[in-house]
């Protein structure tokens, strides 16, 4: 147990947080599924209702259904596995370069991007796409097409496969989605793809100087203006004192302890740092970039980044800022 959390406190806190919400309840929903009334509120109230009126009135549907896999036993396990094990592989190294509160956006754009999708698709075709939607695969797939988009270079080893490019695997993805869509696979193709077009677009207008991400840094705030030694107890508090935002209290109550967050949420287009921090931010990664050649490309990418923002990097910059990363 102390290994976990040992583990558990080391992750990036956008990342954990959101696994551990989506582990946490469809653990508690293989327990509660059998009480009738949790069950029918859970479908009719939580999960996404393609159907009208359905989400037409309870909006917030577009929210909650990318928390809930309600499948039962294997299925259902593979169902969560792999979502959980697609957003720690390209979203922990995604949020430590641009930051918590893009990760936690592009996760919830992704799955409104993919309710609304089938929400339309659904009113369009009530017979064909109407259906009660759970899962975090739309949330997913807009991660895994935004860091495509950004990083096109990235690549991903698979089994029998071997080594290919991020961009190629999503879009292989969604081929093999259309295809679903013939059938009555049960899958939900249209928030696949749904999630998938709001990655793309979240990308595309971060190229473009269009921040559509920014709304989430108020679940970080209190983070970065840097770590806390320890939580001060609520009556030595003073008012001037920082409160414990959301999530702290979130992670506080799953079990994790706030003040690891607050090297890695951070994010990446905040105000210009001290010249101190970034001299050691130098240091430390001149020792570990000494055998490429390209160290003063680094700090000048680092430096450009603390005073103009990560999305003013061309694609060339990203490129070598992301292979300096994995050396």
């Amino acid at each position: 147990m102390n290994q976990f959390q040992s583990w558990y406190s080391r992750q990036p806190v956008a990342l954990r947080t959101l696994i551990a919400i989506n582990v946490v309840v469809y653990i508690a929903w293989q327990f509660l599924r059998w009480v009738d009334p949790i069950n029918g509120f859970v479908y009719n109230v939580l999960a996404l209702n393609t159907e009208w009126p359905g989400a037409v009135l309870m909006p917030w549907q577009l929210l909650t259904y990318n928390f809930l896999h309600l499948g039962a036993g294997f299925g259902g396990l593979l169902h969560i596995a792999f979502n959980m094990l697609w957003l720690y592989w390209i979203g922990k190294e995604f949020e430590r370069m641009h930051g918590s509160h893009e990760l936690l956006a592009l996760y919830v754009l992704g799955g409104v991007g993919g309710g609304l999708l089938s929400l339309l698709f659904g009113l369009l075709m009530p017979g064909f796409f109407g259906s009660i939607i759970h899962g975090a695969s739309g949330s997913v797939l807009g991660v895994l097409m935004a860091v495509a988009i950004l990083y096109p270079y990235k690549k991903v080893a698979l089994i029998f496969l071997g080594t290919v490019k991020l961009l190629y695997l999503v879009l292989g993805f969604l081929a093999i989605d259309a295809l679903l869509a013939l059938s009555s696979s049960g899958v939900a193709v249209t928030a696949h793809w749904g999630g998938a077009l709001a990655g793309f677009l979240c990308a595309r207008a971060g190229q473009r100087g269009i921040d559509l991400t920014s709304w989430a840094r108020v679940f970080f705030e209190d983070r970065s203006r840097g770590s806390r030694s320890r939580r001060p107890d609520r009556s030595s508090r003073t008012a001037t004192e920082p409160k414990m935002g959301f999530l702290d209290r979130l992670e506080q109550w799953l079990g994790g302890d706030p003040k690891t967050g607050s090297s890695s949420s951070g994010s990446s287009t905040d105000v210009k740092e001290s010249s101190s921090s970034r001299s050691s931010r130098r240091s430390s990664r001149s020792a570990s970039t000494s055998s490429s050649g390209n160290t003063d490309e680094v700090d000048r990418i680092l430096d450009k980044i603390s005073e103009q923002g990560y999305d003013a990097l061309s694609e060339e910059e990203k490129r070598i800022l992301y292979e300096a990363s994995q050396s």
